[in-house]
């Protein structure tokens, strides 16, 4: 929904900052963070953007006793039936010309977990939800341009790499990244 945007802001700084720094360093992530990474609204409004929520034990920071539990978004991740690849709102080379479902790959994007849920299948149920809603939309084959952190998820569930890219970013560095596909 267009009112959880602020929270999936913190959520995707959180993972990016949190979980790629094996596979990026400090300047890859933070250019990344202001040129690529980030809230994709068209996802949001074309309805194919998906968030993971757990519930969280809340703590009185007072008196250190438990304030009751609360529903918080731990991952996010969707499909496009859109032309661009990868970026987010700030990214300049969006293309958002619809995708023909018998010819083209429905595009898997944005894919971000909170470090505190990694490893513990949210990413896996997101994928899957993302490949049955784009299956049911007519699509056959999936395409992402993966960073070498997701890649490794998406390499255990079937995908593989097509050829790599290199994303230029605003602090004058740059992002290699994986293309990938899968056919259904």
């Amino acid at each position: 929904m267009p009112e959880d945007v602020p929270i999936l802001r913190q959520l995707i700084e959180a993972s990016a900052r949190g979980l790629q720094t094996e596979d990026y360093t400090s300047a890859q992530i933070e250019g990344a963070l202001q040129t690529v990474f980030g809230v994709d609204s068209q996802l949001i409004a074309d309805g194919t953007y998906i968030v993971a929520e757990a519930v969280s034990k809340e703590t009185d920071s007072k008196s250190g006793t438990s304030a009751g539990s609360q529903w918080k978004i731990v991952g996010c991740g969707g499909w496009s039936k859109r032309k661009t690849l990868y970026g987010s709102d700030h990214w300049t080379a969006r293309e958002d010309a619809l995708l023909d479902p018998q010819r083209d790959a429905a595009k898997i994007r944005a894919f971000f977990i909170h470090p505190a849920w990694a490893r513990r299948g949210v990413g896996t149920l997101i994928l899957e939800a993302c490949e049955e809603a784009a299956r049911a939309a007519g699509f056959t084959r999936y395409e992402m341009g993966a960073t070498l952190t997701g890649a490794k998820l998406f390499g255990a569930k079937g995908y593989v790499a097509v050829k790599p890219i290199s994303i230029p970013l605003v602090n004058g560095e740059s992002l290699p990244v994986i293309q990938m596909e899968k056919w259904v």
